[in-house]
Order: C-alpha cells, then structure tokens, then sequence
C-alpha cells in the first residue's frame, strides 16, 4: 500500500466529487464512478499525516537529537505535515527501521544506502555535497605520527585558528594517499573503525587493507573495534585507545571545540580512493509524488540560509544534489566483494 499525504487523499476525492457533479444526469455520474473504484483508490493511497526523519548517531547523540529537531521542523513547516526524529543506534539500525514501516526519510552512508535499497525496497533521491563535491575519502589517522608519517608533517590552521596537521600527502580530500604508510599497520593493533556498516569507517578502508596488507579483515584485524561513529573513532585515538582510526575526512573538526589541540594531536596520514558521498532515501511505500515533495523539501531547504545551517549542524552538508546511481552501484560492488571474502 502507498502512502501519500492526507491533503493528496482529500484532493482525490475532490476530483471524484468533481466529476461526479460535471454530469447532468445523475445516474451516468454514479457510473463514472462505481463504488468498487472507489474502494480500490482508498485501498491504494493511505493518508499520511506524519513523517519519521531517521538519523545515524555520526555525532554525540543528545547534540544530534536537538539539532535533527531543527531540520525536522523546517521541514515539516515545508512539507505541512509534522516530522518527526529517530536517532538509533547504528547504520543498518535505520535500514531496519525503513524496512518495517518506522522510518519514512533516511540519512545514510553510500554503503548503507545501497542496503536500504536492496533490503528494504527504499528509494536513493539525494546526495550530500561537502567543499563542494559529492565524493570523499576515508582518512586514517593516528597518534604515532612517528611510525606512519614517511614525510614531514604539514599543520594548517582553519578559519577559526584550529591546527590540523597531516603527512604523506594527505590532503585535499582526493584519494587515494599514503597507501605506503598503510602497509606498516600490524593487523593486530589497537585499530578504531567506525560501524559495521560505515563505507568511510569500515568497508573502504578494510578493503584498502585487504589488498595492502594481503589479510583476510574479518579475520586478521585481531585488534580492530567498532568505536559507534566518526567523531567517536577520532576520540579513541585521540585517547590512546588505539593507535590508528579510520572516518570521514575530516571527523576531527567535531571534537575541535572541546578538544581544541586533536587537530594536531590526531594526524591524518592516508587516504582511500573517493567515496560517494552520504546521502538521504525514502521509504519505498511511500506515494511516488510524496517521494517528489520531500525531494524537492529538502533541495529547498538547502537554498535557504537557515536550512542550510541546519543541514550543516546535522552532518557539515554544504548542498544536496540528485543521488548518483551509478557512484552508488560502485559502492554496492565494494560492498559484495568484501562480503564474498
């Protein structure tokens, strides 16, 4: 069953009432219409009078919670129907909870979104653009500059005076970088990944080790943990729980405000390839011009100043653009390969 919003139901049936008035004779007008259509046009569209926005914990949670309610209610005073927020605990938690009719918009990674498609029938529409590109990289990190950095060390400071601080030629976001550095990791290291279901914090880089280090991941990584999201990744190496971490570029300006030295105490030293960016879908059963209106929401959203800081509080997005299948077929295919060994 679709389901649209209650104002698309109560125009459907103000067309049917319509036609049925547009008839000068009144028993042609009952047949315009017979009760069994009738019965099957309510059967197919239910009325929809609240959303469920579901967002993965890549930030402190409670932080999350209050600034998804911001974004949830400019877009519900877009849409006109009330949105509401979900926080759960992880990437394939949100790909359960579109699969069984409890969330309707979902903000995921590329990998996840491509699960949601295929588990849970949801529909890709967008695509985050961060300095201005829908694509970005896994960067390790570690606080053993000393071991990983073949080169010098590089800081530079950002527009509010934080130090952040690579080497091995990773910078500027375009990858890969630093792949000989990868090879002096020992699998059985402390290593923070970010969530099972991660493409930046766990499929890409576990990947990118696999063939570097000629290790089975799921097996030889005998020190990896998941560390529940990206800003949590940087704390554990930040706190010296590992030695090396793995998140999206660059996770570190999370903790910045509360840790102001973990730019230059956490540095970045290699890249992934390019990964698409994260991205929102919807739920399969909702009305395919309920899917456009949300769409279309969220763009308008991104064109205004306040929705735009919102999006940015949410998870840093810069812009949204059209979700981009094929970047996304890629993804899939890391995905399986990785499953298959």
């Amino acid at each position: 069953m679709n389901r649209a919003f209650a104002s698309t139901a109560l125009a459907a049936g103000l067309v049917l009432a319509v036609a049925g008035c547009s008839s000068s004779d009144g028993a042609e007008a009952e047949e315009s219409v017979t009760p069994e259509e009738t019965a099957m046009a309510e059967e197919t569209t239910e009325a929809v009078d609240k959303l469920t926005l579901a967002l993965v914990p890549s930030d402190e949670v409670d932080q999350l919670v209050t600034d998804g309610e911001v974004l949830a209610e400019l877009l519900s005073a877009e849409l006109g129907v009330e949105v509401e927020v979900f926080v759960p605990d992880s990437y394939s938690a949100v790909v359960v909870a579109l699969q069984t009719d409890q969330a309707d918009i979902g903000f995921l990674g590329p990998i996840a979104m491509t699960q949601a498609v295929d588990e849970a029938g949801a529909v890709p529409v967008l695509q985050s653009v961060r300095y201005g590109s829908s694509s970005y990289v896994t960067q390790y990190f570690t606080n053993d500059p000393d071991t990983f950095c073949l080169d010098d060390v590089v800081t530079e400071a950002d527009d509010e005076g934080i130090n952040y601080s690579y080497c091995n030629g990773a910078t500027g976001y375009d990858g890969p970088q630093g792949e000989d550095a990868l090879a002096l990791i020992d699998p059985s290291s402390q290593i923070a990944f970010v969530d099972e279901s991660s493409a930046s914090g766990y499929y890409y880089p576990a990947t990118q080790l696999q063939s570097i280090l000629g290790i089975d991941p799921l097996v030889d990584l005998t020190g990896s943990f998941f560390a529940g999201g990206h800003p949590q990744s940087v704390q554990a190496v930040y706190d010296g729980d590992a030695v090396v971490g793995t998140s999206y570029n660059d996770a570190r300006g999370n903790l910045a405000e509360e840790f102001p030295d973990v730019g230059e105490k956490v540095v970045v030293f290699a890249y992934s390839s390019n990964i698409p960016n994260d991205g929102v879908v919807l739920a399969g059963d909702l009305d395919s011009s309920l899917q456009d209106e949300i769409t279309a929401a969220l763009m308008a959203l991104a064109e205004t100043e306040e929705g735009l800081a919102a999006l940015d509080a949410v998870y840093n997005i810069e812009g949204l653009e059209a979700a981009d299948t094929a970047a996304l077929d890629e993804a899939r295919q890391v995905a399986a390969n990785f499953g298959e060994s």
